[in-house]
């Protein structure tokens, strides 16, 4: 067995809206097979890899990029998927490609040949791959499951998955204790982009809040209002009584 491998996925992703669509895909390579899940169909703190092709912003403040945009994620089970900051802060690498609504099939290789993690892109199927990300220093046992899912939420597309194809690359041949060794492994990269702050949303303020907030106001201002006509007639009658 070698340890080197590649997968060519050809797939469609296109749908009737121009600027309102979403989710998007994720190729994965991933210790547990077919265990749905938040994470475009997937579970959630997986172990493995996952090559996340995100069609729609979620996030609700500014990006570093825009989208579709392809990105990578290495989970050794303890990390979560942040959808709402579409995983850009458990990111290794990505790149912004326009893939939606080409009239022919777009194909994405992913490989992985002496721990670099490379992902290219074929946008239109003429075998003119151009490099998206490389990654050294990526560490994936073997064993894994290969897979597809995909999402979506209030928005819509059509992903049309078309072919897998697996490879095996190179010209290492691993005797039957690497192949244990190898299978023993925990996903890991010795590369990560720069963590990014996750500042919390602001949590809106709901019409009931604000009408609480007005009504306590009036209600501050009458007791006020009473209270000063209060003083001042307790001042008129006092001043009274001193002229008798």
């Amino acid at each position: 067995m070698k340890p080197a491998w590649e997968v060519q996925l050809q797939f469609k992703i296109h749908g009737n809206m121009k600027d309102l669509f979403g989710d998007g895909m994720v190729l994965w390579y991933a210790k547990d097979r077919m265990v749905p899940g938040p994470v475009f169909g997937s579970k959630d703190f997986f172990m493995g890899l996952a090559i996340i092709i995100d069609t729609y912003s979620n996030h609700n403040g500014p990006h570093n990029h825009q989208h579709p945009y392809i990105s990578a994620m290495i989970n050794n089970s303890t990390l979560t998927y942040d959808h709402d900051r579409d995983g850009t802060l458990t990111q290794l690498a990505g790149c912004e490609v326009k893939l939606r609504n080409f009239d022919t099939p777009t194909f994405v290789s992913v490989r992985y040949e002496n721990e670099i993690l490379t992902v290219s892109t074929d946008l239109q199927g003429h075998n003119k791959w151009t490099e998206c990300f490389s990654i050294h220093g990526i560490v994936l046992p073997l064993g894994y499951y290969i897979g597809v899912t995909a999402a979506t939420g209030d928005l819509s597309d059509n992903h049309d998955i078309i072919a897998i194809r697996t490879y095996q690359v190179g010209d290492q041949i691993l005797s039957d204790e690497e192949i244990q060794q190898r299978t023993q492994l925990i996903p890991s990269s010795k590369f990560m982009e720069p963590t990014r702050e996750h500042h919390p949303d602001p949590v809106p303020t709901s019409y009931f809040k604000v009408f609480v907030y007005i009504l306590i106001g009036i209600v501050v201002v009458v007791a006020l209002v009473i209270l000063g006509i209060i003083l001042y007639q307790n001042h008129q009658s006092n001043s009274r009584k001193r002229f008798y």
